[in-house]
């Protein structure tokens, strides 16, 4: 591909070599885009300027490219003939390309393919002998999404042109809002300022926390008890007046941390990755709306058996724990439920004891009260023993409430009858359970509950094994269909969303059945579950655009 949609800096030397080598400054105007399109010119009306997603201070641009434009926005900077300059920005959204042309020298360019997240894309140059501007630019592709730049920078000798003022100290934030509450937290946004690079949070008057973005939850606060908050903005000029006080109050205490929202009757569930692992890199509020529950994958153990921790993957890209929280809050309050999901292909935590019991339930629950998860997701790969997990559950169930959110992710050999530990499980926690996603894939061929074995990949495996499940005891409000997102997304047993439909269809309507099919319908079936949200989006969510509305559409 070459660059086609193009942001460009154009920089103009200063014909004088000073007499002494000053400090390399950065020589691009308005590279945060906090003065709109000032000094930029964008081809057929292409750019525009947003406040949200930002990189840093109020602003960036969004570029949009169209039928045979790609979206150019240039500038023009001075450079100094002969010297070397560090080209970067920032960049989200689509194609993204970044590079400078008429050096003199070398042309340079660099690219990165579409991301749900801020990431930084650097070159560098140098300007000929009598090279007096330069050109640097940053474009996306023909018909591809919309993309984002900020905190675009030029940096080397000044060429004459100088570089942008010093900012001044920015105005107070507006809009202070309290948003959602825990018996320990309290969840607050803001609108954002011009010229601002950060913000502080105020509880009561003292400094609490320190964000870039405008959001941020303040943890560790006492149940049922009213504060006072306050924000500043900051930049490299000092920071401003504080806000208006807003006052909120946390939720009361009492053994439940307000799980958030009921599932609905359908649910779609997806798993979010906190790790990469070459599947688009989200953050939760990337995730898509179709997902009613967001699986966060995965907790860890530690020394002590049974016990279970959280550690944020910095790959994903969040500022801190506050803004995860936040985004946890958010899809709260947007009506999803946010758990925490234990066990994974290479994660094992081992509840074999009344000891491992009691601390799994323990460190489960402070982990709902200091995020905000509505429950727990048992996806448990290496065996489990059903007494002492059934123990586990229903301590925290008893510490939770009713509101707790309670899934479960077996393998198809975990049950294929009602004698598997994984299966004792569910059938022990029945009245608590939301609902079982089985994963019919990395498989192989299996029993049906006709007793006839089934090849993975088929509407008559998904619906033969459910069976198993919805004659087994199980209510059909707590059985879904797990499957992966994408062909990436396992090592076999991928089918396609209209496959997934199918066996939904077959089970609730006794229509679009194989070979097999069910005695009767089951139109209460919870819905379906993917891995992962993240391998959906790397599909540009073509999973969730088709199994969500069909869900969320059953009978």
């Amino acid at each position: 591909m070459t660059a086609a949609l193009t942001a460009a800096v154009v920089v103009t030397a200063g014909l004088a070599a000073p007499a002494a080598q000053a400090a390399d400054l950065n020589v691009a105007k308005n590279g945060g885009f906090e003065s709109g399109l000032s000094n930029w010119a964008c081809s057929a009306g292409s750019g525009a300027t947003v406040s949200s997603p930002a990189h840093g201070g109020a602003a960036a641009l969004k570029a949009t490219p169209g039928g045979q434009d790609n979206a150019r926005c240039s500038q023009t900077v001075t450079v100094k003939p002969g010297a070397t300059y560090t080209l970067s920005a920032w960049v989200q959204g689509g194609y993204a390309y970044l590079g400078a042309s008429g050096t003199g020298t070398t042309d340079v360019s660099t690219w990165t393919p579409d991301s749900s997240g801020w990431k930084q894309l650097t070159t560098s140059f140098k300007a000929g002998p009598s090279t007096t501007s330069v050109t640097v630019y940053t474009h996306g592709w023909y018909g591809q999404s919309a993309y984002y730049v900020d905190d675009l920078s030029v940096f080397g000798p000044d060429g004459g042109g100088g570089t942008d003022p010093e900012p001044g100290i920015p105005a107070a934030p507006a809009g202070l809002t309290v948003g959602a509450t825990t018996s320990s937290s309290v969840a607050l946004s803001w609108s954002g300022v011009s010229s601002a690079t950060g913000y502080n949070v105020y509880r009561g008057g003292t400094k609490v926390q320190s964000v870039t973005g405008t959001s941020a939850t303040v943890s560790g606060l006492a149940a049922d008890t009213a504060y006072d908050f306050q924000v500043a903005a900051t930049n490299s000029a000092g920071e401003s007046p504080k806000s208006a006080t807003v006052s909120g109050r946390t939720a009361p205490g009492g053994g439940n941390p307000g799980p958030g929202p009921g599932v609905p009757k359908h649910a779609l569930t997806g798993y979010w990755q906190n790790f990469d692992n070459g599947a688009t890199v989200q953050k939760l509020r990337d995730v898509q709306a179709q997902y009613d529950i967001i699986a966060v994958s995965f907790a860890d153990s530690t020394a002590t058996p049974g016990q279970i921790v959280f550690n944020l993957d910095p790959a994903v890209g969040y500022a801190g724990v506050a803004d995860f929280k936040a985004d946890i809050a958010a899809k709260k309050a947007a009506g999803k439920s946010v758990i925490i999901s234990v066990g994974g292909e290479k994660g094992n935590v081992t509840i074999n004891s009344d000891a491992s019991a009691t601390a799994f339930a323990n460190s489960t629950y402070a982990l709902m009260q200091e995020y905000g998860f509505s429950g727990v997701d048992i996806d448990l790969e290496h065996g489990i023993n059903s007494t002492y997990l059934t123990k586990a559950l229903r301590q925290l169930s008893a510490k939770a409430g009713s509101g707790l959110v309670l899934t479960m992710a077996p393998q198809t050999i975990d049950m294929q009858n009602t004698g598997t530990e994984y299966f004792k499980t569910a059938l022990a926690m029945k009245d608590i359970l939301t609902v079982v996603n089985m994963q019919y894939y990395n498989s192989g061929s299996m029993l049906g509950c006709d007793g006839k074995v089934y090849a993975q990949g088929s509407v008559d495996f998904l619906t033969a094994l459910a069976c198993i499940q919805l004659e087994g005891g199980l209510a059909p409000s707590q059985v879904g269909i797990g499957v992966p997102a994408s062909t990436r997304g396992a090592g076999s047993g991928y089918v396609s969303p209209s496959i997934v439909n199918s066996a939904l269809d077959c089970l609730t309507r006794g229509t679009g059945c194989g070979s097999f099919k069910p005695a009767k319908t089951y139109p209460g079936l919870r819905g379906a579950m993917t891995w992962s949200t993240n391998w959906d989006a790397t599909a540009s969510n073509a999973w969730s655009n088709a199994v969500g509305p069909h869900v969320h559409n059953l009978p």
